[in-house]
């Protein structure tokens, strides 16, 4: 991707220009196209690339007007702020004391391959963009404290982002099959969510993508736990904790999701003031129309202040940020079952096992590189071990790339780090007979060093900390289960036909 900067700047000083004021200015633009400019740019590099002054410098009162040109190297506005460092003390012994950076035109033009899909970023400093043949243009209004805040270089590499998401398409582009149990016994082909609806186990909460589960479900739901806990948890040293539900942006921020949550998560405002009095026309409304007044809530909250649980093992991360763990703890190993988390799934919600609201046991662990691939693997094991001897189950996995990892240009299935250790995600999918699909249900993620790096985690040999995660959702497994072994307990496995005990019916109606 070929880059260019063309940035339109004045720099305004205290008094006017004189005519010797004037040559040392233009002699100090000289030096700095030769020199300045040139450092730290490789030998070798074509000239063509690196910042510099371009064009006749004006002169108006007391302010000079510059024009800056640069490819990759000393771009247009660090030429800028270089040239303001050199030419204040220079300029001070004519008695002309810098004042400020106007910024006035600036375009950044990006050349390359653009994919047909592809959109230029919409945001309030972008005036204008246009993409063709190939070449994208961005004009821009920008602050001095923007050009120093490096918006012009995040706007570069977000664009590049933008490109690699477009050619990323979808996981299914990034999928290598690991394992595949080959077919089990299937007892139904009908849809487990339709089962459970007719036998009264489960029905629509008022919410969209929501359930309530009766006593029936819930007794497979708490079947699955205590197999989680009896064949994974306990054996694997786990211990539980509790995370928070509800995120604020600073931990989004950190763990990387804040880059493309927002279309996905439930957002979480907070009223404006407790007083009573203040809403007391809100309640009047309600109690004289029968209808809650949405528009003037909308007016009388702040926020949004974050969102709801939307990746489980984000809010965990405080509780160890800034420290430095002592080599004596690690690994570290962690578990949530505290909560359920919501995601808005767009158009995408289907029975129970593609829900906005879920309940999921998240596993979390964290050590060294050695450390974190070591319970990857032993996770994977004792997955195998339950899928295949105690569910009983027809399933596959298979080793993808993660959304975040593309989001962050990393788009291989496997990605092998200097240490040598691996950072990836390996998906479980059951296959459903009655629709002939195959349902993601289990995953176990290789994070790398991307959490212990945002929330800035340091382990005390000095080794880069690792982490992973592993989202069991109690969903995604029932619906997995019932979709091959159907709603009648005798064609279950002994094991969960023996937790789960006599389906419970506490209603009758009428």
């Amino acid at each position: 991707m070929q880059v260019h900067f063309r940035l339109e700047a004045g720099i305004r000083f205290s008094a006017p220009f004189t005519p010797e004021s004037e040559q040392a200015a233009r002699t100090l633009i000289d030096e700095a196209n030769r020199v300045l400019f040139m450092r730290g740019v490789p030998k070798g590099t074509d000239p063509a690339e690196v910042g510099r002054i371009t064009g006749a410098p004006e002169f108006h009162e007391n302010v000079l007007r510059l024009i800056f040109e640069s490819g990759a190297y000393t771009r247009a506005h660090d030429a800028l702020f270089r040239f303001r460092k050199q030419v204040a003390p220079a300029l001070g012994k004519y008695r002309l004391g810098l004042r400020e950076i106007e910024v006035g035109s600036f375009t950044i033009t990006m050349k390359g391959d653009f994919p047909e899909n592809f959109r230029a970023p919409r945001l309030p400093f972008i005036t204008e963009s246009n993409l063709s043949d190939g070449t994208l243009t961005l004009s821009l209004a920008m602050s001095a404290a923007d050009l120093e805040g490096r918006i012009p270089d995040r706007l570069v590499r977000l664009v590049e982002e933008k490109i690699e998401a477009a050619l990323y398409g979808g996981k299914s582009e990034h999928w290598e099959l690991v394992f595949e149990s080959g077919p089990k016994p299937r007892h139904t082909t009908g849809d487990p969510t339709a089962g459970m609806v007719a036998r009264g186990w489960i029905k629509h909460a008022p919410a969209r993508g929501q359930w309530i589960y009766g006593p029936q479900a819930v007794q497979l739901f708490r079947a699955f736990e205590q197999i989680v806990m009896e064949e994974i948890i306990h054996p694997l040293g786990f211990s539980e904790m509790i995370f928070p539900k509800m995120v604020p942006w600073e931990v989004w921020m950190r763990s990387g999701h804040a880059k493309g949550v927002y279309p996905e998560i439930y957002y979480i405002c907070t009223p404006k003031t407790r007083d009573a009095s203040y809403w007391e026309d809100v309640a009047d409304y309600y109690k004289v129309t029968g209808e809650v007044w949405v528009e003037e809530i909308r007016n009388r909250i702040d926020g949004p202040i974050g969102g709801m649980c939307y990746a489980q093992c984000p809010p965990f991360w405080p509780f160890v940020q800034g420290e430095t763990l002592g080599n004596d703890c690690l690994p570290i190993r962690v578990f949530d079952r505290s909560g359920t988390s919501h995601r808005y799934e767009s158009g995408g919600i289907h029975g129970i096992e593609r829900v906005d609201e879920f309940h999921r046991i998240e596993v979390l662990w964290l050590g060294t590189a050695e450390q974190t691939v070591e319970i990857a693997d032993r996770l994977h094991e004792v997955y195998t071990h339950v899928f295949e001897e105690i569910l009983e189950l027809e399933w596959r996995s298979a080793r993808v790339t993660p959304w975040f990892m593309a989001q962050e240009g990393i788009v291989g299935r496997e990605i092998e780090c200097s240490c040598g250790e691996r950072i990836g995600t390996t998906d479980y999918e059951a296959f459903l007979p009655y629709n002939e699909s195959w349902l993601e249900f289990q995953n176990v993620s290789i994070n790398g060093d991307k959490y212990p790096k945002g929330f800035n985690v340091k382990i005390q040999s000095g080794a880069d900390c690792w982490s992973g995660c592993s989202g069991i959702g109690l969903e995604r497994w029932t619906a997995a289960f019932l979709a091959q072994k159907g709603l009648d307990c005798e064609n279950w496995p002994d094991t969960v036909a023996g937790i789960v005990g006599e389906p419970k019916n506490l209603f009758t109606f009428l």
